[in-house]
């Protein structure tokens, strides 16, 4: 009977987290509704001002801007690691972690310093943990990202790039951040953010890109947009991350709720096992002491 008392509180005790997590796909499902959405209305601006930006540099050939150059006398590179705030999405933190780690390793191999930016409550416990060092953080917004967050991040990126080795600067500035193509798919992707590569770029097969006309000058339409198209990528990026951080949820969560599922049938079947030994027995012993109380009456 103990047996069977402690299976009846596991199959409980399994029950109650299986509603934990329904509850939790639920939520992430329709969550990743609004995270698409989200991603969809900023991709036609990241692209137009990317567009832009593109034409500007490309058909005024002598113009320039610290953020369009190189800096090779700068040996400090920023690697901004994009996590989430909250567990419970499977292997979604430890792959850009993961990403961010080879990252940087390559870049020592470079003979540049990496200086970690880190956005999201598990990439700075998992540094902190580790006694790691890193430049900034931010947290509160990797599932409902806003673009004054992203505009506070690139604000300071974009500070850190224009200073000097000596100042704490940086010369180089990457991104990790994860990539959502679909439901089932989500990809770790290593983007250089600045300096910025610009190159002439078709935009339709024969077509090329269009010639502005800047007002009042190239320069200073250069001068407003490079920030701005700095902070609309990290932004970008930060929904691409929070739409592919609900689906990986949503993904852990269904599979935690199938293998609670699953153990409740285990459990339950070792009950009716247990149960079925147990009345087996008692007939057993009514029958024995049936045959028994026969036996001594005959005699």
């Amino acid at each position: 009977m103990a047996q069977l008392r402690q299976l009846r509180q596991q199959i409980k005790s399994v029950k109650s987290t299986a509603k934990i997590t329904r509850a939790q796909e639920m939520i992430a499902t329709s969550r990743i509704v609004k995270a698409q959405q989200a991603v969809a209305a900023s991709k036609p601006y990241a692209d137009q001002i990317t567009q832009a930006l593109t034409a500007l540099v490309s058909h005024n050939v002598g113009i320039d801007h610290p953020l369009l150059n190189e800096q090779p006398e700068d040996k400090r590179t920023a690697v901004l690691v994009i996590t989430s705030d909250r567990g419970f999405c499977g292997g979604y933190n430890a792959n850009v972690i993961r990403e961010a780690e080879s990252l940087m390793a390559a870049l020592r191999e470079r003979g540049r310093e990496p200086i970690p930016y880190l956005v999201g409550n598990k990439a700075i416990t998992w540094y902190k943990f580790r006694d790691r060092e890193f430049a900034e953080s931010w947290k509160g917004f990797s599932d409902r990202p806003d673009f004054a967050s992203a505009e506070r991040v690139g604000r300071r990126l974009t500070e850190d790039f224009l200073k000097t080795d000596a100042e704490g600067g940086v010369g180089e500035i990457h991104v990790v951040y994860t990539e959502f193509v679909s439901m089932l798919t989500q990809n770790v992707q290593v983007r250089r953010l600045i300096p910025l590569e610009i190159t002439e770029e078709t935009l339709e097969k024969g077509a090329v890109l269009p010639a502005y006309e800047f007002e009042p000058t190239a320069q200073a339409a250069l001068d407003l947009l490079l920030p701005n198209y700095i902070e609309s990528r990290i932004f970008h990026m930060m929904l691409q991350s929070a739409a592919s951080e609900h689906a990986a949820r949503r993904r852990a969560m269904k599979s935690a709720t199938d293998n609670a599922n699953d153990l409740i049938g285990v459990y339950t079947r070792q009950m009716n096992q247990v149960r079925q030994a147990a009345i087996t027995q008692e007939i057993s012993e009514i029958v024995g002491g049936a045959d028994a109380l026969a036996d001594s009456g005959g005699e």
